[in-house]
């Protein structure tokens, strides 16, 4: 619970510092990747509303075929001068996201395919093998009450002659 606190804060309207996996350079499609990233993410140059300084951090990796992004605040030493880097520490502020690529396509919104992720399964494929399962699961209940049904159809036991003795 600790590290869901988040404790930080940075100015809006500050440029921050985009800061890229070495990862991204190895394959293609991480390199575009990278620069849809950084054409979202960082401020316009000359942008009106811009401060002239950089306060906060975006970091993007990249772990398990995924695209984690953290953001972080640059704190620094309120006791060490000014000049001295070794002062400045980051502190996590938040959002966090987690990115998964599925298809990069060439166009906009169609065209041939560039990337496609063949480890990703749907969301609607693992509801639907769920519901497959639970379906094999109440047949099988069926077919067990059937067998047991014939079963003692099958193995009736003789009448017995002093059953009515008693009563």
């Amino acid at each position: 619970m600790a590290e869901l606190k988040l404790s930080g804060n940075h100015l809006k309207g500050s440029r921050p510092v985009l800061s890229f996996d070495a990862a991204f350079n190895d394959q293609p499609h991480f390199q575009v990747i990278k620069e849809l990233l950084s054409q979202i993410f960082a401020t316009p140059n000359r942008h009106h509303k811009a401060k002239p300084f950089f306060d906060h951090v975006i970091s993007f990796t990249i772990a398990d075929g995924r695209i984690w992004m953290r953001n972080y605040q640059v704190v620094p030493d309120p006791a060490a001068k000014q000049s001295d880097f070794k002062a400045i520490s980051l502190v996590e502020v938040g959002p966090r996201a987690c990115m998964n690529p599925i298809l990069i396509m060439s166009g906009g919104f169609g065209g041939p395919i560039v990337y496609s992720n063949a480890g990703y399964v749907s969301p609607n494929a693992i509801r639907a093998a769920l519901k497959k399962k639970a379906q094999t699961k109440y047949i099988s209940k069926v077919n067990s009450r059937q067998q047991r049904k014939e079963h003692k159809e099958s193995n009736t036991l003789p009448l017995d002659e002093l059953n009515d003795v008693f009563r």
